[in-house]
Parts: C-alpha cells; sequence; structure tokens
C-alpha cells in the first residue's frame, strides 16, 4: 500500500513539474516571443526566463537553490559554463546560477518537446552531434553570441548516461575546444541534489534542496587547441571529486 502511494505521490510530483513549465511560458508567451524577434533583445528573454520561469520552478517543486561560489562570474564578461547533466531541473539551476545572460549549446531533439521546443529552436544554439556539420556550424554561432557579451553553457557529457549509478559520464571535446578558441575561461560547476530531486527515472525523485558548486575557473588564454584533452580532464576531475562526497563512486 506505501508503495502504491509513493508512485502516486510521484506521479503527481512529474505532472506539476510540466505544469511548471509551461505555465509561465503560456501567461508571458507574448513578451517572450517579443523578446526572440531580434538577438540583441536576448538579454531580456534571459531575465524573463531566468527570473519568471526557472525561479518559480525550482522553488514550486519544492527545491530551493543552494550555491557555494569558489569563485565569482564577473558581470559584462562572457565564459564557457559547463556542469554534469543528470536532470531536467540542471536548465533551471544553470540559469538561477547565472546573472550573465548565456546561450545553452543542445541537441536538437529538444525542439520536440511542446511548448518548451518553440522556444528553445528560436535562442538556443542546436546541434546534431551525428552531423559533422552541424558541429562545426555551432563554433560559428557562438562565436557570434560571444561577440554579442555573451556566455556559452554546454553540458559536456553530451547527453543523459542511462545507467543514473554512473556518477560521471566521459566529457566530449567540444565545450572545450570552443573556450580555447575564443579565449574565455571555463566555469565547472557541480550539481549535487538534481538527480535525487527530479532523474529521468519515471517513478523517482521529490523535494528537497539543490546544492551546486561553482568551482575556481579555468582560464584558457595561453592554450592551444592541443591542450583541450589535457583542461577536459581536468575539469572533469574537479567536477567528478565533488560529486564523489554524495554519491557512491562508479570508476568508468
Amino acid at each position: 500500500m506505501f508503495a502504491l502511494i509513493k508512485k502516486v505521490g510521484q506521479t503527481l510530483y512529474r505532472i506539476w513539474f510540466y505544469i511548471l513549465v509551461a505555465f509561465p511560458i503560456i501567461i508571458f508567451f507574448p513578451f517572450l516571443l517579443l523578446t526572440t524577434l531580434s538577438e540583441k533583445w536576448y538579454p531580456q528573454f534571459f531575465w524573463l526566463a531566468r527570473n519568471l520561469w526557472a525561479r518559480p520552478i525550482l522553488y514550486g517543486m519544492g527545491c530551493p537553490p543552494i550555491v557555494k561560489w569558489e569563485e565569482r562570474l564577473k558581470k559584462g564578461n562572457s565564459y564557457m559554463l559547463v556542469a554534469n547533466h543528470t536532470s531536467m531541473l540542471d536548465i533551471m539551476l544553470m540559469l538561477h546560477i547565472s546573472k550573465n545572460p548565456f546561450v545553452f549549446v543542445g541537441k536538437k531533439e529538444l525542439v520536440k518537446i511542446p511548448i518548451f521546443g518553440f522556444f528553445y529552436k528560436r535562442v538556443c544554439i542546436m546541434v546534431d552531434r551525428e552531423d559533422t556539420k552541424s558541429r562545426t556550424g555551432v563554433y560559428r554561432r557562438a562565436q557570434r553570441r560571444l561577440n554579442q557579451g555573451l556566455s556559452i553553457c554546454i553540458f559536456p557529457e553530451g547527453g543523459v548516461p542511462d545507467d543514473e549509478s554512473i556518477i560521471l559520464d566521459h566529457f566530449k571535446d567540444g565545450a572545450f575546444k570552443m573556450a580555447i578558441a575564443h579565449k574565455i575561461p571555463v566555469v565547472p560547476m557541480s550539481f549535487l541534489d538534481n538527480k535525487k530531486r527530479f532523474s529521468f527515472t519515471f517513478f523517482s525523485g521529490g523535494p528537497g534542496i539543490a546544492r551546486a558548486t561553482v568551482h575556481k575557473f579555468f582560464k584558457t588564454h595561453k592554450l592551444k587547441e592541443e591542450d583541450k584533452v589535457e583542461l577536459r580532464e581536468k575539469v572533469r576531475s574537479i567536477i567528478y571529486q565533488e560529486l564523489q562526497g554524495v554519491s557512491s563512486p562508479k570508476p568508468l
């Protein structure tokens, strides 16, 4: 009986999440749409997404964010933001953390999500990981956004591992190659609780704090493209060590 009640509660928790995702988009649709008509208005779109969408979802789900800062983002600077990826809450938590407007680089499949996908394809840099031409185009679009004073956010695992016992999957090169090419600092972040709060397993999750650690930045102005692998592994190691404090390690 208890197991049945728990599953009903987790189902309602999922439904509530999708209501929270959709409701602000529907309510503020005209304003959101207006701010996507020109790239120069993206900072206004970002403010709406951060304050009227991401934060209400986090608090509405009973997941108040707590952020530990080892180094602070500076207003007006561009960064490469990277973090582990285990939950749809990762998007909201990343928006909460950074006041500096940034653009997500993500897989094109997210366009299929109703309502959310409409704006995703208008404001994010989409990539088809199976298409070399698409991957190359990402660098060109990212450069344009960086020239506008924005930052870039990539989840370098390239997706969420099917095996949820894996603490942190291998990182792909893209974020680090891009950071070196554009000479912007890499900002590693560890999202400690999002898998527990709202994983991709349907019957799971529940309210509680959503902790994040923003680690010290990795400077790239002296690095060359051949340094991308070393940079990638150093960043992954920092995040992995932090996650080990809240998970049972499973070496890859």
